[in-house]
């Protein structure tokens, strides 16, 4: 069935590849994005340009997931064309590098604002329209670092994917009994390929920041950013991650999986999470909600 789609943080990397690619799946697909007629005017122009040469119905529309209006004003932009919102996909964030000490508070207040807060926004204008179709699909983009390896100069990015991860998992069993399924889609590193690791944000306390580089190994931290990227195969592409999530989509009504790992690097997230998501499987079992675990109208008003 064509669904109406819309996806966050869709200038470039991960998000441009999804809208892409569920376009040309032949979806309704809603690339969103800050700056549309600024920053991003450049890449909403490509987008636009992607949609005609290719004939598919791929547009873009402003969503800052830092603002609660402007979250609201673009899922109404979508219901006042289409009258419903059929999947919504939260892949908008941002990262950071250096050591974790050297960021600031407020550094790590904007990030988790990004990667955490964001989705609670775009939750909150999006679910209502959701719920009263009692239908529907939220995706949302995780990271395998919350529960495979951590390598370190990456801990505030990690703490907000990992809050956004525990987020997604408490609001897929409070959606299930609206008929709305839940899809976490948890890429590994892909060190080549997206824009993660050139734009990463860097640490605002400078002096911090030195004294790590002087107490740390000569090189400590491009050592570790070099062997982090030797982990992922030369093969490894990130389209993998937007052909997973155009499967998902396409997959049928209550078929679809609860978490996807798309991890070329392999660094032990799969096995982790299987246990951790059998273990809360098994405590819905036990205290008598396993009907939550899957995406069913129970009638409520």
């Amino acid at each position: 069935m064509r669904q109406v789609i819309l996806i966050t943080g869709a200038s470039s990397g991960f998000g441009r590849l999804m809208a892409n690619a569920l376009a040309a799946s032949g979806h309704i697909v809603y690339a969103s994005m800050r700056g549309l007629s600024g920053k991003n005017a450049d890449q909403a122009a490509e987008v636009a340009a992607y949609a005609r040469d290719r004939n598919v119905d791929l547009r873009t529309v402003e969503l800052d997931v830092q603002s609660d209006q402007s979250a609201r004003s673009a899922v109404e932009t979508i219901i006042a064309e289409h009258g419903r919102l059929d999947v919504l996909i939260h892949n908008a964030g941002h990262m950071v590098w250096g050591p974790s000490e050297a960021f600031t508070p407020e550094q790590l207040a904007a990030l988790y604002d990004v990667n955490v807060l964001g989705t609670q926004r775009v939750n909150r204008a999006a679910l209502p329209h959701m719920r009263k179709a009692r239908r529907g699909l939220v995706v949302w983009i995780g990271s395998s670092s919350a529960a495979g390896g951590v390598p370190p100069m990456l801990g505030p990015y990690f703490a907000a994917k990992a809050g956004m991860d525990a987020l997604a998992v408490c609001y897929a069993r409070e959606l299930a009994p609206f008929g709305i399924e839940t899809s976490i889609i948890v890429p590994g590193a892909f060190t080549r390929g997206t824009n993660h690791f050139a734009h990463a944000g860097a640490p605002e306390d400078k002096a911090r920041a030195a004294d790590y580089e002087a107490g740390l190994p000569s090189g400590f931290a491009d050592a570790m950013l070099k062997a982090l990227a030797a982990t992922v195969p030369e093969t490894a592409d990130p389209e993998q991650v937007a052909d997973t999530v155009v499967g998902v989509v396409n997959a049928p009504f209550g078929k679809r999986p609860f978490r996807v790992v798309v991890d070329p690097a392999d660094d032990g997230s799969a096995v982790a999470y299987a246990v951790i998501d059998r273990v809360r499987a098994e405590f819905l079992h036990r205290v008598g909600f396993a009907d939550l675990m899957h995406p069913n109208d129970f009638g409520g008003s």
